[in-house]
């Protein structure tokens, strides 16, 4: 709004520097600028130097008649309408700040109100701020203000919207040459702003057509338009008289209405409306507290972990977040109170829940560490006591509510001599009784991209089988990649996937093959547990006629197993998943996959340690490892559908009716009336067809037979 105009020879900044030096080593003080001009009700200026003591006074001053000259500063402060305030910038500078207490607004005829400007300039005053030191002026500053008063519209809009007329009854524009607002336009005769003499000026030169504001020329068959030497002589009984409101070019466009402006894109952050609770729970809606907020809990979100995350009801999840330990946490959600964590949430059914929670104390925390070995280890120790490692919820659900909520929280102690980070856990699992909510596969077969299923038998009482619902897994190496720290993700179908871990073995391992064998065997084994896949995506856990048995291959070793000390043979390092699917039918366009054996195999590796190259501590000293794989992959083969009935005997030697093996093709010889044909309309073809059947039957009528048969017919009778 204020536009200050700063007179100065040279550079501000350099000017700055200069005096800042100047009065810190003369113990002075200087206003920079020492002079202002402002058209605005804001003055800034810096005064430099030993503010230590420094007093400020403001007045206002004028010329001398005689000399011109303003006489010299003073520390007595007059009444002005102005404020002055100041700010510590530092040691050896102080800014100023003068501000109008004064409005800007013109008075009008009837206004009572002094607080406002006579006249259009409004302010038009000299002012001098001093520095003063027990009384003694220092510095002063002058200010020339030369300011306007604000001109406000009479009647401002009471909105920002533009009303558009009725085009059925007024044309959009009526005229178009009105180019000046309140001014008249040239030869422009629609113009409103035009008094009668302007218009007397160009009446007989207007602009024509629509631009000149003839948008509803009246058509030719109004009585007004036809003029007596050009008209017909039965124009005056057809032409018809019509108000020019009645015109046939309204209505063309499209019908006027009130359009309310958009707001542009904005770099400021959108203003979150609060959250409205529901009273009834559907699938997808946030789950609130008793207080009416979101129940949140830490969850990733476009990849990033979000500490208040809402959970939506019925969708479960799982994530990992990653934090590194420069020092012990003390927040949540890495420091947590069980207090804190045992919330009354609303059930969607009028009532509320609390969350149970139940804590467990992980003795091996390290799958939640991962150090950083790029950081050299130091003597001093970090313990991090009662992190929490894992929150992992369980909601039991019926129909649209919540029967109870209870959390499993993991916490440990953490300590460390280097740099780590921390990877936590997250989840989420909706059980409906003692059911997990998990979603299907596919309905009625698989879909690509979700989820094999498998499941384990469990016996109930009534001497009846319950498929209990789990899956098949592969690897899933994190951080380090050895086994030890490696998850499992459960495989999904249509995508073949490989991936692995790393398992340290020493000499000493290499000598316990047997041993050996079985740990791989047992690492192996957990990735699948189940002896049931189900054949479709939807399968019913208490019909065995949906689920199929898991074939497994035993390993047989070609040759006997020896032990060295080096060497150990037939590891089951490599695990390989065969699922073969075929397609049953198609529903909407979506083939629907059916899964009809799931095979799981090993392939035997031989295991010994490399010395070569300057890999050889492990070979040297009997505890040191070397680091293997053990691989997991997984493979899709689909069988192919053969809908073609097989081919008889008969079919296969008799070859007379043979298109393809022979020149003369018998049964196409009506081919051209079958709807195999489509070289034109099949009407077209029936109909040559029966004019060729037509034809064929009068020619044999009026034929030699038919002739020789009259004949003797006739011959006969006589």
């Amino acid at each position: 709004m204020a536009n200050v105009v700063v007179l100065l020879y040279s550079s501000f900044f350099t000017h700055v520097l200069f005096f800042a030096c100047l009065a810190y080593t003369q113990s002075i003080v200087v206003f920079q600028p020492s002079f202002v001009i402002t058209t605005g009700p804001v003055v800034t200026a810096v005064l430099l130097g030993n503010t230590s003591g420094i007093s400020l006074s403001l007045r206002t001053v004028s010329p001398s008649n005689t000399t011109g000259n303003i006489g010299s500063p003073s520390c007595v402060a007059e009444e002005t309408n102005w404020v002055l305030t100041r700010e510590q910038l530092g040691k050896t500078a102080v800014q100023v700040h003068l501000r109008l207490n004064q409005s800007l607004h013109l008075c009008g005829n009837n206004d009572t109100n002094t607080d406002c400007c006579q006249r259009a300039l409004c302010i038009l005053e000299a002012l001098q701020v001093s520095a003063c030191v027990d009384g003694t002026p220092q510095a002063s500053l002058l200010i020339q203000a030369k300011i306007h008063a604000l001109l406000v519209p009479a009647n401002p809009g009471s909105d920002n919207k533009t009303v558009i007329p009725n085009q059925v009854y007024q044309p959009l524009g009526p005229c178009p040459c009105d180019l000046t607002s309140g001014a008249c336009d040239i030869l422009c005769c629609c113009d409103k702003d035009c008094s009668n003499e302007d218009l007397k000026l160009f009446s007989t030169q207007c602009l024509p057509g629509p631009f000149g504001g003839q948008v509803s020329p009246a058509p030719d068959y109004q009585c007004s338009v036809q003029s007596t030497e050009n008209s017909p002589d039965w124009f005056p009984f057809l032409c018809v008289n019509s108000p020019p409101e009645n015109n046939p070019y309204l209505g063309h466009f499209y019908k006027g209405g009130t359009i309310a402006p958009k707001p542009g894109p904005s770099f400021q952050s959108p203003v979150l409306s609060a959250p409205v609770p529901v009273d009834v729970y559907i699938q997808g809606n946030p789950i609130f507290t008793l207080n009416g907020q979101y129940f949140t809990v830490p969850q990733k979100v476009l990849g990033l972990c979000v500490n208040n995350a809402p959970v939506a009801f019925l969708k479960n999840f799982n994530y990992e977040c990653t934090t590194l330990l420069l020092s012990c946490p003390t927040g949540y959600p890495l420091q947590t109170l069980s207090g804190n964590l045992t919330i009354k949430v609303k059930n969607g059914q009028g009532g509320d829940v609390v969350v149970d929670v139940m804590d467990e104390v992980a003795a091996d925390t390290s799958p939640f560490i991962s150090i950083i070995d790029a950081v050299a280890p130091t003597d001093e120790m970090l313990v991090c006591e009662n992190l929490t490692l894992a929150l992992d919820y369980k909601f039991y659900w019926k129909e649209n509510g919540i029967t109870g909520i209870t959390l499993t929280r993991t916490i440990g102690t953490i300590i460390l001599n280097s740099r780590a980070t921390l990877t936590t856990k997250y989840s989420a699992t909706f059980l409906n009784g003692e059911f997990s909510g998990e979603p299907n596969s596919g309905n009625p077969g698989y879909q690509v991209g979700r989820p094999v299923i498998a499941g384990i038998v469990e016996a109930l009482d009534d001497n009846t089988g319950l498929i209990k619902r789990t899956s098949v897994n592969v690897w899933k190496p994190v951080s380090d990649g050895l086994c030890s720290t490696a998850g499992m993700k459960p495989v999904l179908f249509g995508e073949n996937s490989t991936s692995g871990c790393l398992l340290p073995v020493s000499r000493q391992n290499l000598t316990q093959c047997s041993l050996l064998r079985e740990t791989v065997t047992n690492l192996q084994a957990d990735l699948i547990a189940a002896t049931y896949v189900a054949k479709s995506g939807n399968p019913d856990f208490l019909t065995m006629a949906d689920w199929i048995n898991i074939s497994f291959v035993t390993l047989n070793s070609s040759k006997a197993m020896e032990n060295s000390t080096s060497t150990c043979y037939d590891i089951p390092a490599h695990l390989h998943i065969h699922i073969w699917s075929v397609i049953t039918s198609v529903v909407e366009g979506v083939p629907q996959r059916e899964i009809r054996v799931l095979q799981v195999s090993n392939s035997p590796s031989n295991w010994a340690l490399d010395c070569g190259g300057g890999a050889i501590s492990s070979c040297v000293d009997p505890e040191e490892p070397q680091l293997f794989s053990i691989t997991s992959s997984v493979t899709f083969i689909d069988i192919p559908i053969n809908t073609r009935p097989p081919k008889t005997r008969f079919y296969i030697n008799f070859t007379e009716y043979d298109c393809n093996r022979n020149d003369v093709c018998w049964p196409e010889l009506a081919f051209p009336i079958t709807k195999y044909y489509t070289g034109e309309p099949f009407s077209q073809s029936l109909a040559k067809g029966m004019i060729l059947v037509f034809f064929f039957i009068v020619a044999s009528v009026l034929g030699t037979p038919w002739r020789q048969i009259r004949q003797a017919w006739n011959s006969s009778a006589l």
